[in-house]
């Protein structure tokens, strides 16, 4: 059972050589380029998303905060899609491995911090210090910002996978025990089954939600820079 459970996060092989790289490249196939003059219903709507998604992430920023506009709304859809790739049955998500979304994290978070200790220097190094701090104070709220600071990228990549674990996770015993139920009984397992119908629907809505929340909370980080 225990194999069975966390075998839809271990890494894919074929022939012994690791496919996570393919898997990640996929879904960049599901958002076409436009060629026609006049576009089709599908990316018309793709657009009309993306454009709404960039209103609401950089409607706050200052123009130099505007210029990572697009590395934003990449972030968004390839986050997006590979969550919802995960929803696929038989496949595997590359957002459930703490390893990939740390290397998302850290190069964004440093990214944004660096940003603002070049850009603002002495506002970046005030966060470290709230004002009318008590002298004595200074000391140690200096070592717990700065310990704060350095958090963040671990939280980013953090809140993702364990969210997007969870899911899975849950996804995986109810659909087990639907399956030891339909031998017991049949109207615990046309329960179980609803229950198992609703949540995987609550999990297309969580792998669009945590896409974005990673994506807003690292443009927040670049808002706090510029």
């Amino acid at each position: 059972m225990n194999e069975n459970l966390f075998a839809p996060f271990m890494t894919p092989v074929m022939v012994g050589i690791p496919i996570t790289t393919l898997i990640i490249i996929l879904p960049s196939i599901l958002f076409p380029t436009p060629n026609r003059l006049i576009n089709n219903r599908t990316i018309s709507i793709q657009q009309w998303l993306t454009k709404l998604t960039s209103k609401q992430l950089m409607s706050a920023h200052s123009p130099k905060g505007q210029t990572w506009s697009l590395m934003l709304i990449s972030l968004f859809l390839f986050i997006a899609s590979t969550n919802l790739l995960g929803m696929l049955p038989h496949s595997f998500t590359p957002t459930t491995q703490l390893s990939m979304n740390v290397g998302m994290a850290i190069p964004l978070w440093a990214g944004t911090v660096f940003t603002g200790f070049r850009n603002k220097t002495k506002m970046s190094l005030a966060h470290l210090l709230p004002q009318g701090t008590p002298t004595f104070l200074i000391p140690m709220l200096v070592i717990i910002e700065t310990i704060s600071l350095f958090i963040q990228p671990v939280a980013l990549a953090v809140r993702l996978t364990a969210n997007i674990t969870a899911g899975h996770l849950l996804m995986h015993l109810i659909g087990e025990a639907t399956l030891a139920l339909m031998n017991i009984s049949l109207l615990t397992t046309l329960i179980t089954f609803i229950i198992l119908t609703l949540l995987t629907i609550l999990e297309f809505a969580v792998a669009l939600i945590q896409a974005y929340v990673f994506t807003l909370l690292v443009s927040l980080y670049l808002h706090d820079n510029t």
